[in-house]
């Protein structure tokens, strides 16, 4: 490390690593995704369960990762667990991907929903309508939904400012962030468990009267609810990230992403009980995919309006996450650069604030080309599918370091937990392929690009120590 720059502050406690996780999941994907999970025709019994399994299969990821974070205490999290495990090139491909599309995708998406949210409330104005015809390929349209995309943008930019002024001042913003979000869903609960009236009827003419899948059918009907379910799980392992910053880390870590997953888990399966409890099914799988289901039910609960309070409370649950995102994601980008295998001015902090500013600013910039190239959908189907291909390879790393003695320590639930994981990964990753090509391979192609780009650094690292030995 160069003698100008300076380490990051261990500011952060056991509280903001809990509630970082919590602000990280309760997004937006709480409030959407009843709708095409209500068109799987599962049921209710069975939209529950897929709930609580994609709650158990990230609490499983979280013992898995809870192992692994005896290999470092430094940021980088994930990155920094696979270079120890394999080496440099696997870690790159895994940190570039993050850059690529898997956190920086994450945070395109947020912004975009936040917008899209404001703009069921406030329409926004749309500058640049006469030229949505322009495209890239005839696949991207840069100024289609333009202020919505603007709005997106300026959230970015807003978000990255305020976390380049101090990790603790972010760490207060996500906390009451977070706390607001959870006792907003806390009182729509509350109101919906109360909830005695009759449900609204339902016209029997408009109901497509799909039979309940069997067999088969039912296991492809759960797994298409399942990826919903785990979109509104996405993020719990990017508190890893800022291993650098918590106070303790191999304790509070584990303890973190458990706490947080467990909260996260229950307030799902009872917000959609309540869902569920209020309007029926079939009205859900009436709407469009894009409808957000959440909005129909304070209508209900809270009359006319309802549906603005909750969308501010949406706004309130999505900005929380993008902060969150925003705040954890540089740090693993930093930690790249301090090792020679990413622009090599991201490793440098502010001296006043001693926070990694410009890989915040790198983050920033390409979460921002990713908001103007796709939409919510395509980019929501290419994180889920490009997280769970590492988190196989996480699997394997724990594994490896048990055997050869790297961890000494106990890992709870191993070897069940990371087995199970490792499998449920694999199940996952092959039936998006199989189901969504298209992202899949979009997604896939970013992964690889990795690969040219550590070329680049390799060759880079290799030319500066050549010179260093010469002088």
């Amino acid at each position: 490390m160069e003698k100008h720059e300076q380490s990051l502050k261990r500011e952060l406690g056991l509280l903001t690593g809990i509630l970082l996780v919590a602000g990280l999941l309760i997004g937006s994907g709480v409030f959407q995704k009843i709708v095409p999970m209500a068109q799987t025709n599962l049921g209710e019994v069975g939209i529950l369960l897929a709930w609580a399994t994609a709650g158990l299969i990230s609490l499983i990821g979280a013992f898995t990762i809870g192992g692994l974070t005896s290999l470092s205490e430094a940021s980088g999290g994930i990155y920094d667990y696979l270079r120890i495990s394999f080496g440099k090139f696997f870690s790159f491909i895994y940190g570039w991907s993050d850059f690529a599309i898997v956190g920086t995708g994450v945070n395109a998406a947020l912004a975009s929903f936040f917008a899209e949210t404001v703009n069921s409330i406030i329409t926004l104005p749309n500058p640049l309508q006469s030229w949505e015809h322009i495209s890239i390929a005839n696949y991207i349209f840069p100024f289609e939904n333009s202020g919505i995309k603007i709005l997106g943008l300026g959230t970015l930019i807003l978000l990255t400012i305020i976390n380049c002024f101090g990790t603790r001042e972010s760490g207060l913003i996500n906390n009451l962030l977070t706390s607001a979000k959870i006792l907003g869903i806390l009182i729509l609960i509350i109101f919906g468990l109360a909830y005695s009236e009759p449900a609204a009827p339902v016209n029997i003419e408009t109901i497509n009267h799909a039979s309940s899948p069997k067999g088969w059918e039912y296991l492809g009907s759960f797994l298409t609810a399942l990826l919903a379910a785990l979109w509104a799980f996405d993020g719990w392992t990017y508190v890893t990230n800022i291993g650098g910053e918590i106070k303790n880390p191999k304790r509070n870590l584990p303890i973190a992403l458990t706490s947080g997953i467990l909260i996260t888990t229950i307030v799902y399966l009872l917000l959609n009980y309540v869902f569920m409890h209020i309007i029926p099914l079939e009205k859900f799988s009436l709407m469009p995919d894009t409808s957000i289901g959440a909005l129909a039910i304070a209508e209900v609960l809270l009359g006319r309006y309802g549906k603005t309070l909750l969308s501010i409370l949406v706004i309130i649950c999505v900005f929380g996450a993008l902060n969150s995102s925003i705040l954890s994601l540089p740090r693993r980008y930093y930690q790249m650069a301090h090792e020679g295998y990413f622009f090599s001015n991201a490793k440098k902090t502010h001296p006043k604030f001693k926070t990694p500013v410009v890989a915040l600013l790198y983050s920033m910039v390409w979460s921002c080309i990713l908001l103007v190239s796709y939409k919510f959908d395509p980019l929501t189907n290419m994180v889920v599918f490009s997280s769970f291909i590492f988190y196989g390879l996480l699997c394997i790393a724990l594994f490896k370091m048990k055997r050869n003695g790297t961890i000494k320590a106990k890992v709870f639930g191993y070897p069940t937990a990371p087995i199970l994981f490792l499998i449920i990964s694999f199940i996952l990753t092959v039936n998006f392929i199989w189901s969504d090509p298209k992202d899949s391979a979009i997604g896939l192609i970013l992964i690889l690009s990795s690969i040219p780009f550590y070329l680049f650094f390799k060759h880079r690292n290799n030319g500066r120590r050549i010179t260093q030995n010469i002088e």
